[in-house]
């Protein structure tokens, strides 16, 4: 049960940014540039990054929302799974299994993202662009997980809940509906 009243039809983290429409705004916009924005990495990869730390930080509703994007992104359910698991047994590129190594370091502690973990990327390609973004990806899903969880938010009644909103997720973005979400009301 939440800890402050959300809408109860809202799970995660909607609930909360529709609680404070003011404080959601520039989260959204960060999200929504970094997450759609042009990049070098793609839309999946960075939802990878989302999943990596989300799950790193055991957070149900975050993990599952965006293991459920990245798999629509990719098309298959395989890799965020393995991704998950462990970043150097998924078949993703070195460049993607060592800017992971450096999500996961960020998650625990933006100190420790070593040299050796910068080095790792840059040697298998990844820009100093990739390398920021990662950690500024993983900062930011830690700011989420943390949100989430520290005010308790409910998970959806209905499993399906993720498969919508992965498809929000990947077709509308990180931006509010235009309308709202009081179309999904129960």
């Amino acid at each position: 049960m939440p800890y402050i009243k959300l809408d109860s039809h809202l799970p995660g983290i909607t609930g909360l940014l529709e609680t404070r429409k003011d404080t959601a705004q520039p989260i959204r916009d960060l999200t929504q540039f970094l997450l759609r924005g042009q990049n070098t990495l793609t839309e999946a990869e960075r939802e990878l990054i989302a999943t990596v730390v989300s799950n790193g930080n055991e957070c149900r509703f975050c993990t599952t929302a965006h293991t459920a994007a990245a798999n629509l992104l990719l098309g298959e359910e395989t890799t965020c799974s393995l991704v998950k698991d462990d970043p150097d047994t998924a078949p993703v590129s070195g460049k993607m299994k060592a800017l992971l190594h450096i999500a996961n370091a960020v998650r625990v502690s933006g100190k420790n993202v070593t040299p050796q973990l910068v080095d790792r990327a840059k040697s298998e390609g990844a820009t100093e662009q990739e390398i920021h973004d990662t950690v500024l990806i993983a900062a930011l899903f830690c700011l989420y997980n943390r949100y989430v969880d520290g005010l308790g938010t409910a998970l959806p009644d209905d499993a399906s809940y993720y498969n919508t909103l992965a498809q929000r997720l990947v077709n509308h973005g990180y931006t509010r509906l235009p309308q709202g979400y009081s179309h999904i009301r129960p």
